[in-house]
C-alpha cells in the first residue's frame, strides 16, 4: 500500500500522507497537504531517493507517436543540449538572436518523446513555432492564442493564453519550453510555471539576465542557466563575422540652446530635492512625486522634452542618408526609440515603417517583401526587438534607444545570420555628443 498518493488538482500537487515531506504544507480544508505544480519533479526525485511507496497521478499525458526531426545539430548546440540533460531536464540556455535556440527546443522534444507546451511571448512566434513543428512532427499541433484555443499533445501557446489556461492544463504535459525565457520573470507570468507540473523545463533566451534581478525566480521554477554561449565565439563560422561602429553627431545651435534649457529645469530640481539618480528607485520616487508636486512634474516632462531633442536631432537624420547612401546595396534595418521619428525617417527617405501601431497584416507585408528583397530597408521602434521572425540583413543602424543591454544585444542579433558568400554585418550606433545619450549608450555596451 502507498504510503504518499499525489495527484493534480487546479495547479496545485494534493498530497495525501503522514508524512511531513518538503516542499508540501497542510491543507485545512481537504486534510491533506498541498505544493505549487512546479515542485512535482522535486518532490517524485526525493520520494524515489527515499524509496518511499507512491501513488502517482499527477500527470495525464496523451498518447504521442515516435517523434523524429530531420533537423541535424551543429556542435554548440550539442553542448547546449547534452547541459540541459545533464542538470536532469531542468534549466536556461542562453544562445544569442540566429544561433538556433528553436532547434534545440525541437530536438528537446525529440529526445524526451513527450507531450509538450511551447510559451511564446508574441503571435508572430507563436505561428513561427507552429510552422516548425507542423514541418517536423507528424502530428497534430495546438495552439493557445492568435483566435485558437486547442490543445493537443504539441501545443504551442502565447505567455497570456498560457497564464489564462496553465491551471486547466498543467498536468497535460511532461515539458515546459519557455521561448524568451525573460518574459517569466514577469509577476504575472511566474504563475504560469507554477501551475504546470511538467518536470522537464527549458528556458530560451538570448539576455537571461533581468535589470530588475527577476532571473532568479525563473532560475527557481524553470531551473539554472546551464549553457551560455557568447556572439563572439559563433561570429565567424555559425554567425556572421561583424563591426560595431558609433558615430558621434552634434546638436545644431538652436538644438542645443533647448536641450540645455529643458535639462537645466531637471537637474535643478534633482538637487533642490536632493534626489541622486543613481537607481532605478530613485526615479520611481520622482514619478510618485510627480503625482502631487507640479515642479516635480514638470522636471519629468522637461527631461522628456530633453530626451526627445538628442534622440530626434537633425544631425542624425543627416548621419542616416549618409549610411543609406554607403549601403545601397545592402538590406538595411533602422532602430529608433520613437514613433514620431519611425514615421518621420519614412516619410523623409520612403522607407517601409513597422510600429507597435502597424496593423498585423500590414507588418506581416513589409516584413515578407523584406525577405523576397522587394524592400531594401526598414524603419522601426522597439516592435521588432524580439519576439518577430525578421528576415536576414546585414546592416543595422541605432538611431536611439535604451540603456538596455538586452535591447542591444537583440537589435545586433538581427544582422547575424550568416550569409551565403559570407560577407560582414554592420551595426551603426548614432550617438548625439554632450548629452546624457552618451551615458545610455555606454551603459547598454
Amino acid at each position: 500500500m502507498a504510503d504518499v498518493t499525489i495527484s493534480y488538482e487546479g495547479g496545485t500537487l494534493r498530497v495525501e500522507t503522514k508524512r511531513d515531506l518538503p516542499f508540501t504544507e497542510p491543507d485545512p480544508r481537504s486534510k491533506t497537504r498541498r505544493a505549487p505544480a512546479f515542485r512535482y519533479a522535486a518532490l517524485r526525485d526525493l520520494l524515489d531517493e527515499r524509496g518511499v511507496p507512491t501513488d502517482d497521478s499527477v500527470l495525464d499525458l496523451p498518447e504521442l507517436p515516435r517523434l523524429l526531426s530531420a533537423y541535424e545539430l551543429r556542435e554548440y548546440q550539442v553542448d547546449a543540449l547534452d547541459s540541459w540533460d545533464d542538470a536532469r531536464r531542468r534549466g536556461v540556455l542562453e544562445l544569442p538572436t540566429g544561433s538556433g535556440k528553436t532547434v534545440i527546443g525541437v530536438k528537446a522534444i525529440e529526445r524526451c518523446q513527450t507531450p509538450t507546451l511551447v510559451v511564446v511571448p508574441t503571435i508572430d512566434l507563436l505561428e513561427q513555432w507552429r510552422r516548425v513543428l507542423e514541418t517536423e512532427f507528424d502530428v497534430p499541433i495546438g495552439q493557445l492564442g492568435g483566435g485558437e484555443q486547442n490543445v493537443e499533445a504539441l501545443t504551442v501557446s502565447t505567455y497570456d493564453s498560457a497564464y489564462l489556461r496553465a491551471d486547466d492544463i498543467g498536468d497535460r504535459f511532461g515539458l515546459a519550453i519557455f521561448d524568451e525565457v525573460h518574459h517569466l520573470g514577469g509577476e504575472g507570468y511566474r504563475e504560469i510555471a507554477r501551475l504546470l507540473a511538467a518536470p522537464a523545463r527549458m528556458g530560451l533566451t538570448a539576455t537571461f539576465e533581468r535589470p530588475d534581478g527577476a532571473h532568479e525566480v525563473v532560475g527557481d521554477l524553470v531551473g539554472p542557466k546551464v549553457f551560455d554561449v557568447d556572439v563572439d565565439e559563433l561570429a565567424g563560422e555559425f554567425l556572421a563575422p561583424y563591426d560595431v561602429k558609433r558615430m558621434t553627431v552634434e546638436l545644431t545651435p538652436e538644438e542645443r540652446d533647448r536641450y540645455e534649457r529643458e535639462q537645466g529645469v531637471f537637474t535643478d530640481y534633482l538637487a533642490q530635492s536632493n534626489i541622486q539618480m543613481r537607481s532605478g528607485s530613485d526615479y520611481q520616487e520622482l514619478v510618485k512625486r510627480s503625482g502631487n508636486d507640479p515642479k516635480a512634474r514638470e522636471a519629468l516632462l522637461a527631461k522628456q522634452r530633453a530626451r526627445d531633442i538628442m534622440m530626434n536631432s537633425d544631425a542624425k537624420v543627416t548621419t542616416l542618408a549618409d549610411i543609406l547612401d554607403r549601403h545601397r546595396d545592402d538590406r538595411v534595418i533602422v532602430f529608433t526609440a520613437h514613433n514620431d521619428l519611425v514615421y518621420r525617417l519614412s516619410e523623409r527617405f520612403l522607407i517601409p515603417a513597422v510600429t507597435h501601431q502597424t496593423p498585423t497584416a500590414e507588418r506581416r507585408e513589409v516584413l515578407d517583401r523584406f525577405r523576397r528583397g522587394e524592400y531594401s530597408r526598414v524603419v522601426t521602434s522597439n516592435v521588432l526587438d524580439e519576439g518577430v521572425d525578421v528576415p536576414d540583413a546585414n546592416v543595422a543602424v541605432v538611431l536611439s534607444g535604451s540603456g538596455s543591454e538586452r535591447e542591444f544585444t537583440q537589435r545586433l542579433g538581427r544582422i547575424l545570420r550568416a550569409k551565403e558568400g559570407g560577407g560582414r554585418a554592420i551595426l551603426y550606433e548614432v550617438v548625439t555628443e554632450e548629452t546624457a545619450e552618451v551615458r545610455v549608450a555606454n551603459r547598454r555596451r
